[in-house]
């Protein structure tokens, strides 16, 4: 409507009309040039996305033998399970089938995902730009509160690699890729100390112990800003017993970076 008001003027006046058609031209242009300006950046941003989907997901990811923030995989790997055993079961970001309890008690520069206490889950998480990205596909645990019967360090180690050697499978896709000879990533912890709450993953009675764990370990470098999807998967088989017991962790999580 605003152009044909524009044309009549023209008509009626003259100079109007050459105004008119000037503002007209110079609307036309600017709309152009935006068009422009618009497509290139929608290329631009494909091609971003295209970018981040053919990189290699090992580029991701810290190397096992670094020190992410001052500390080794093993380091962490006690932080995330304390992180993990100190909340109540019914808060617990491994029981969570839809991702609410993702962002529990995080804190510090990496963000830690929990995989499942047997099953599927997939969940929303929403991570904040910056924070680093940890999690295991498998892992066991052992503490002197568990296994009274265990009675040193060793001991406990020996519990938890007996546990993580029954693994079968495991996986990690990012963006869907794979992550490939994740054996590279397996970890055993040192002794650390742990607070079980009331009401705690396990089922025991609450309070300190020490603790020791052994599993993969992934942590990925900070993602940019957007849409990404982590999976992570692992099957562990106890023969030892009478019947075949089979466990199975497999969480996916829609992460969005803001």
């Amino acid at each position: 409507m605003e152009c044909r008001r524009n044309f009549l003027y023209a008509r009626a006046n003259t100079i109007g009309g050459i105004m008119g058609f000037a503002i007209v031209k110079l609307t036309l242009k600017t709309a152009i040039i935006a068009s422009i300006i618009g497509g290139f950046f929608i290329i631009s941003v494909i091609s971003s996305v295209q970018a981040q989907s053919n990189v290699s997901p090992d580029t991701l990811v810290f190397p096992v033998d670094s020190k992410p923030y001052g500390k080794s995989y093993a380091e962490w790997s006690t932080i995330w399970w304390q992180w993990l055993l100190s909340i109540p079961k019914d808060k617990s970001p491994a029981g969570d089938p839809t991702g609410e309890n993702c962002g529990t008690n995080q804190q510090g520069p990496i963000w830690f995902l929990a995989g499942t206490f047997g099953g599927a889950a997939e969940r929303i998480c929403a991570i904040p730009s910056g924070k680093a990205i940890m999690f295991s596909p498998i892992n066991s645990e052992c503490s002197y509160a568990e296994y009274p019967d265990e009675k040193t360090e060793s001991d406990l180690l020996e519990c938890a690699k007996t546990f993580q050697d029954q693994t079968t499978y495991a996986q990690v896709i990012i963006n869907g890729t794979a992550i490939e000879n994740l054996d590279r990533f397996r970890i055993q912890s040192p002794l650390f100390n742990v607070t079980f709450p009331e009401n705690n993953v396990f089922g025991i009675s609450p309070g300190q112990t020490q603790a020791v764990s052994d599993g993969i370990w992934i942590i990925l470098k900070p993602l940019p800003p957007g849409e990404h999807k982590i999976g992570f998967k692992g099957t562990s088989v106890d023969f030892t017993t009478g019947a075949t017991n089979t466990f199975v962790s497999d969480a996916t999580y829609n992460v969005i970076v803001r």
